[in-house]
């Protein structure tokens, strides 16, 4: 596509759109982006693909028309059920453009895919990204996005780039140094304005919170972005006669599936009683026998500390000497005082001087009782027999301590008593993740890994977290991590068959375990809960997929909103952001109350930092000063008239952010 087929060198097409996105990747992120973008927004999107296969039939080659045709037919159509109501966001909801998910044709008039192999200037310059509003750059190797972002920056000075970086050191001053070269390219641009920044995310980090809350029965979903920490809980149905505490306020109905063995409430798609998002009082009220999601505190966060080690420091003495090995040396001990004891009163000498004598005949460094009572001999020889007992014991203690210390600092085994913690398998970049959140959790956690060089495993050994090396659907393996023990499993390998696997083996050892896994398909993922609730109605299950849980924060920066976290409720995704009202008519000139959208937005908390001192973004702490009003105020007043200066934190669904940022768009370019 960007050779030639002559002498002269093919001249790349100029992309037929201007002012679009365009998303660069080669995994399952990159087309839940795209699909977001199209969908979602509204957006035109040029997609760039390295060449290749459809990874689900790689026997079968696949064309532009055909790979456009696959991606957004099946994905689009799942993501209007997860829209509900009909028709798309893009459309508001009419079944227009787009189409209500069978129909792919004119999604992909708005969709163009192109194939390249590396992100090269010839490219870009083809897909358009000269004139591009954003850019995504969310290929799965760092160094890739760190190449592809400093040629897009040198083309396109003043394109929203948004970055998926693993190392979140390196995506700090990667941050800075691309928007510090857009300023000087470009004289007057303001570098810190959140439409023209560059965005590092990392999806292992965004999906990571929602994965470590869904190991946890009833733990809170937290959504912490450096200086902010948001908490939202579960809530079981009040029972008759008693009230739900609403909290703050209530985020989101769960799907009235919840207590129903066939319900699908672990997967992507959503009927008329699937969960609802952001409801108002009269539906929360009329809601019986559904579970409701709350929010219930938001505090400033503490800055993050490093994880918490499982055993301290150090190995205690019950890890590095065997328990024969120490009643043996009790043993030997017991001895030599009862020798000591025995030698003063039998021949008078002081308790300290005897227990003296008596060590010096069990190393066998006193002088032979040749002249001596007869007591006196008998208990010589005594020493004498019990130090040829200690030899060896000596020696056994040596070995032992060298082999526990080297086991130690390489991998520990899972304690013998170890029980209610979570079995982790997979240690790869989301895994490493969710271990390390575990941890500052304080939750205990094992780990199965069959790849002795994965990502992790030095994660795993520096927190001293017990790891199981082996195969997991080998048998034998989880009964090494003690799943029968256990309080949840987290299977989040990059295969679904292989994470479908250890979940049934893991269901037939412990029927009632709760159960968390990674999967892709949304379809089968459908088909797997419903059948595991069948089965299996007393036991909780639930699907996460990274791609979708990490998508909406892209998608989001990708539109000049930088989310300061997302919460996932069931298989749906729920989205703070900071947004300013200027620019919005449905909050500007607005109460608090009349700005509320059921299942669109609410406004949370009113930021009272004045505009000349406020940071450009919310996810970075910043030092605080005693002499002017800082932080976020929670507790609005209903009747609080939002003005065009202020910002506010708001929670959305991704249709009603959507349809903020399409407002302003709109008004911006009259």
């Amino acid at each position: 596509m960007l050779g030639s087929v002559s002498t002269l060198p093919q001249q790349p097409q100029r992309s037929p759109f201007s002012g679009h996105m365009v998303v660069c990747g080669d995994d399952a992120l990159a087309q839940r982006l795209a699909v977001e973008l199209r969908y979602v927004y509204g957006e035109r999107v040029t997609l760039l693909l390295p060449p290749g296969r459809d990874p689900r039939r790689p026997e079968l080659p696949l064309t532009q028309r055909g790979r456009a045709a696959t991606l957004f037919g099946r994905m689009s159509a799942a993501m209007n059920r997860n829209l509900g109501n009909g028709g798309t966001a893009a459309d508001g909801g009419s079944g227009g453009d787009g189409g209500s998910g069978g129909d792919t044709g004119a999604g992909v008039e708005a969709v163009r895919i192109l194939e390249a192999a590396e992100p090269s200037d010839e490219a870009f310059e083809e897909a358009g990204v000269d004139t591009a509003a954003a850019l995504a750059l969310v290929y799965d190797d760092d160094e890739r996005n760190i190449r592809a972002a400093l040629t897009a920056r040198r083309l396109n000075p003043r394109v929203r780039l948004v970055i998926r970086l693993y190392n979140r050191k390196l995506g700090q001053y990667l941050e800075t140094l691309l928007d510090q070269a857009a300023a000087v390219a470009v004289p007057g641009l303001d570098p810190t304005a959140l439409d023209t920044s560059t965005t590092v995310l990392s999806d292992a980090d965004t999906a990571a919170p929602a994965l470590a809350a869904t190991a946890l029965t009833g733990s809170s979903k937290v959504v912490q972005a450096e200086g902010l920490l948001l908490r939202a809980v579960e809530r079981t149905p009040p029972r008759q006669g008693e009230v739900a505490d609403p909290g703050l306020c209530t985020l989101a109905l769960l799907s009235s599936t919840t207590h129903d063995p066939a319900g699908a409430e672990g997967s992507d798609s959503s009927g008329a009683e699937g969960p609802q998002l952001l409801p108002d009082q009269q539906s929360v009220a009329a809601a019986t026998g559904r579970g409701t999601v709350v929010l219930e505190a938001i505090r400033e966060a503490a800055p993050d500390g490093p994880a918490p080690r499982m055993g301290g420091r150090s190995a205690p003495l019950s890890q590095i000497f065997s328990r024969r090995l120490r009643r043996s040396v009790l043993g030997v001990a017991a001895a030599v005082l009862g020798l000591a004891v025995a030698s003063t009163l039998t021949t008078g000498e002081p308790p300290l001087h005897a227990v003296y004598l008596t060590l010096l005949d069990l190393f066998a460094m006193g002088d032979p009782a040749i002249e001596d009572s007869a007591a006196r001999q008998v208990i010589q020889l005594l020493s004498g027999v019990a130090g040829l007992m200690l030899l060896p014991l000596l020696v056994a203690g040596v070995l032992e301590a060298f082999g526990s210390l080297r086991t130690a600092s390489a991998l520990r085994r899972p304690p013998r008593g170890l029980s209610g913690h979570v079995v982790l398998l997979g240690l790869g970049k989301i895994g490493t993740r969710v271990l390390v959140r575990l941890r500052e959790l304080n939750i205990p956690v094992v780990c199965v890994e069959d790849d002795p060089a994965a990502r992790g495993i030095p994660v795993a050994r520096r927190l001293q977290v017990p790891v199981v090396l082996g195969d997991v659907t080998q048998e034998g393996v989880l009964e090494a991590a003690k799943i029968q023990r256990s309080r949840a499993l987290l299977a989040l390998t990059s295969s679904d068959t292989t994470n479908l696997e250890a979940t049934l083996y893991a269901r037939s050892v412990k029927p009632d375990l709760q159960v968390a896994l990674r999967l892709f398909d949304d379809e089968f993922a459908t088909a797997v809960y419903r059948t595991l609730r069948t089965a299996h109605p007393q036991a909780l299950t639930r699907s996460r997929s990274v791609s979708h849980l990490a998508a909406p924060s892209f998608a989001v920066a990708m539109m000049g909103r930088q989310i300061l976290g997302a919460i996932p409720v069931e298989r749906k995704v729920m989205l703070f952001a900071a947004i300013q009202v200027a620019g919005h008519p449905q909050l500007e000139g607005r109460t608090v109350e009349q700005a509320f959208k059921a299942g669109a937005w609410r406004v949370l908390a009113l930021d009272a930092t004045p505009p000349e001192d406020r940071r450009p973004d919310l996810t970075t702490a910043g030092p605080t000063s005693s002499d002017r009003p800082s932080g976020l105020i929670w507790d609005l007043h209903p009747g609080y008239v939002l003005r065009a200066e202020d910002r506010v934190v708001i929670a959305a669904t991704r249709r009603g952010l959507a349809e903020l940022l399409r407002s302003r768009s709109s008004l911006t370019h009259r």
